[in-house]
């Protein structure tokens, strides 16, 4: 951008009466939802919200159940990990070194 125009709009901006943001008009917003209930969009969203909520819960139910499953089989699964890891640490120090 040029010098020129950045000072025109410098200059522009600087000569801009400062305006105070316009108010919603009285009674606005219980419209918008009176409309809604109406025509009956906060019903159909209720509905949405309930089936990704029930969709949601069930998705975690399996999850914590899969994990729980998981983890009773193996009798003790932090020993388990901690083997593999000592495993894959050893295996990668003889190759390592000499």
């Amino acid at each position: 951008m040029k010098d020129v125009d950045l000072d025109r709009l410098l200059r522009s901006a600087a000569r801009a009466k400062e305006e105070t943001p316009v108010e919603m008009p009285f009674g606005f917003d219980t419209r918008v939802v009176a409309l809604s209930r109406r025509n009956g969009n906060g019903a159909l969203f209720g509905a949405l919200l309930r089936r990704v909520a029930f969709v949601a819960t069930a998705v975690i139910v399996l999850a914590s159940a899969g994990a729980y499953f998981e983890f009773s089989r193996n009798g003790d699964a932090i020993a388990v990990s901690g083997n593999e890891f000592a495993i894959a640490d050893s295996a990668i120090q003889d190759e390592v070194l000499p």
